[in-house]
């Protein structure tokens, strides 16, 4: 997460790798009570905070923000000191007091609480190694960890996990433990402990190892406060999209595979409730992968997705980099420390981004994750009346694009599939051949389908020939012979598409026959 650029002394630099939300009353039974369950569930209020590279040149004067949008910061990046793998240091750079001397930040953190601002400081980046990548020891772990927290009087501590710290599965597991120990400690003091979790996130949400990450931090006890992606450096994984849209579903997805982390260790949240845990980091201006721009326009957007979907949490990077470069910046296009690449005029992206955010980070602290009631059975039976697509059945063969119902939510298949339950838990989306739309809305009724008149085409009989081609009747349906057939029914399309030698011609086919083009 940090990046060293010709010309500078020290620097860092983030480098990492829709639908919205349905708002309103939802139906009776298993819908209405998470519902019910999401809005009278204490969450903490949503907040802003911008990273601040604290050993960049030149210094950000944090400690004096120009506006609300700064009143939080997370200060960056906390590693492992190059000659003791469990002594923390600003960057490699600069131990605790040597930063304190040179960089007076001891007094500054002071400040910014002072004028009743939060602190937070986060341990990691992609660059160097985090704490827990080169300390095995742990107790010397947890001391390190505790020395950064008990020094700068933290409530919330930020762990950004990337590169070859994320790919350190002992590391993780080391991390994990150590983190749930000093929490589990606070919790019974005045002092209790929030952790954020920050990793990087492709448009379809965590890869495999950012969801190791969050299932062993769970697993081991750490009550994490959130799971803060940064939502930039797609590269080639953005695929057309724009920065909005990619940013979109990368939050959609985290926020999905989230609900299976949490319902694996037997914590059932709603909607609303994993919303709250998700947090974003954009990366202001130009990003480090060429082409990738985010532009004030798409910090309006992620500000209105953000509010709307209701993220708990909004950071950017950074807070030193959001002002246009100067006349002597020759090359925006080439990223720098200290300036967004775009031109900003009088605005400022934290402004943008944070906009309606009114929360603190120190809200967080020693507010407990707790399991929701569990739905019945009975909640969760389908309504054919009143469900706008057939409820899914295991004995269907569903080809791409089908919609059905199941559980009282709307999927859409992504391709071919029989037998695959639409709701099945997974964590990347390409272990399900479905999509989630949302919720069926109250008042919905079966979306009828579309017939021909009666006589449109001859009855199917079991006892005629057909060829390729040939079209009948079946139950007021449509369907087309796709090779020579006799005795098969039409009905077994439904089963097995792929076998039966029937097709039913799509709502746009009938719809073209019903209403055929003028001829001249």
């Amino acid at each position: 997460m940090s990046k060293r650029f010709p010309g500078r002394r020290l620097s860092v630099l983030r480098l990492t790798g829709v639908f919205v939300v349905v708002a309103g009353l939802l139906f009776s039974g298993f819908q209405g009570w998470r519902w019910f369950q999401d809005t009278t569930t204490q969450r903490p209020a949503a907040w802003m905070a911008g990273y601040v590279d604290v050993t960049a040149t030149p210094s950000y004067a944090f400690e004096n923000p120009a506006g609300s949008s700064g009143a939080h910061v997370v200060l960056s990046f906390v590693v492992a000191s190059s000659e003791d793998a469990c002594t923390p240091s600003w960057g490699t750079y600069y131990s605790l007091d040597e930063a304190d001397v040179a960089l007076d930040l001891d007094r500054r953190v002071a400040r910014r609480v002072q004028q009743g601002g939060d602190v937070i400081v986060s341990f990691g980046g992609l660059l160097n190694n985090e704490l827990a990548t080169g300390c095995t020891d742990a107790a010397d772990l947890r001391r390190g960890y505790e020395s950064v927290i008990d020094r700068y009087k933290l409530n919330t501590i930020d762990l950004d996990i990337e590169g070859d710290n994320l790919a350190d599965t002992a590391a993780g597991e080391r991390r994990a433990l150590a983190i749930a120990a000093i929490q589990e400690q606070r919790s019974t003091t005045e002092a209790p402990l929030a952790v954020w979790l920050t990793l990087p996130v492709l448009p379809t949400g965590l890869s495999e190892v950012g969801t190791t990450a969050v299932a062993q931090m769970l697993a081991a006890g750490v009550d994490l406060a959130g799971v803060n992606v940064m939502t930039m450096d797609y590269g080639a994984s953005r695929d057309g999209l724009s920065m909005v849209e990619a940013t979109e579903g990368a939050l959609s997805g985290t926020h999905r595979q989230l609900k299976t982390l949490y319902g694996r260790q037997g914590i059932e949240l709603g909607t609303k409730e994993l919303w709250n845990k998700v947090g974003m980091t954009p990366m202001i201006g130009q990003n480090d992968v060429a082409g990738e721009i985010l532009t004030l326009e798409d910090a309006r957007a992620l500000n209105t997705f953000a509010l709307e979907s209701g993220v708990g949490r909004m950071s950017m990077w950074s807070l030193n980099r959001d002002q246009t470069c100067g006349s002597n910046y020759p090359d925006v296009t080439r990223v720098s420390d200290s300036c967004s690449g775009v031109s900003q005029g009088d605005l400022k992206f934290a402004d943008l981004l944070g906009d309606s955010f009114t929360g603190t980070p120190e809200a967080s602290a020693g507010v407990l994750t707790t399991a929701g009631p569990t739905a019945s059975a009975a909640d969760l039976v389908d309504d054919p009346d009143a469900s706008p697509y057939p409820v899914w059945s295991e004995l269907v063969a569903y080809a791409q694009d089908t919609k059905v119902v199941w559980h009282r939510e709307v999927y859409v298949a992504k391709y071919w599939t029989q037998g695959d339950l639409p709701d099945n838990p997974v964590l990347q989306s390409t272990e399900t051949p479905w999509t989630l739309i949302g919720p069926v809305l109250p008042g919905e009724t079966p979306v009828p389908l579309a017939t021909l008149p009666p006589g449109s085409y001859p009855e199917w009989d079991g006892a005629s020939v057909f060829t390729a081609g040939d079209r009948v009747m079946f139950d007021s349906l449509t369907f087309e012979a796709k090779w020579w057939t006799t005795g098969d029914s039409p009905q077994a399309a439904a089963v097995d598409a792929d076998v039966s030698p029937w097709r039913q011609l799509s709502a746009e086919e009938i719809g073209a026959l019903l209403n055929p083009p003028a001829t001249r």
